[in-house]
C-alpha cells in the first residue's frame, strides 16, 4: 500500500509541483519509507513555496533528528517557531518550542 501510496504522490507532485499539501504527504511517506534525505529535501520544497506550512517546520526537524543532524533541526525549528508566532499559530508554536527543548545542548 506505502508503494500506491509514494506513486500517487509523486504524481501529483509532478502534476503540481506547489501543491504543499501533496509534496508535504511525499515527504511523510518518504520518512516511513526510511528514505530520510529526501524526505528533508520534500519538507524543505514544502517551506520554499509555502513558508506558513509549520506542519514541515517541525516534521523536517524530527527528520533531521533522525539523520543526526540536531543543529540543522535546531534551526529549522526556530525558523518555524518564528514563523507561527508571526502568522499566530499557537499550536505549532508550542510544539516546535518543545522540540527545541528536548534538543541536546
Amino acid at each position: 500500500m506505502a508503494t500506491n501510496r509514494l506513486e500517487i504522490l509523486q504524481s501529483l507532485v509532478t502534476q503540481n509541483p506547489s501543491d504543499a499539501f501533496a509534496r508535504y504527504g511525499l515527504a511523510m511517506e518518504h520518512v516511513k519509507a526510511g528514505d530520510l534525505e529526501l524526505a528533508v529535501a520534500e519538507f524543505r520544497t514544502v517551506l520554499a513555496n509555502n513558508p506558513s506550512y509549520t506542519y514541515a517546520y517541525f516534521h523536517g526537524g524530527q527528520t533531521l533528528e533522525k539523520l543526526g543532524r540536531s543543529d540543522d533541526a535546531r534551526q529549522l525549528y526556530e525558523e518555524g517557531i518564528e514563523t507561527s508566532a508571526r502568522i499566530g499559530d499557537q499550536k505549532a508554536l508550542s510544539e516546535l518550542q518543545a522540540a527545541v527543548e528536548m534538543l541536546p545542548l
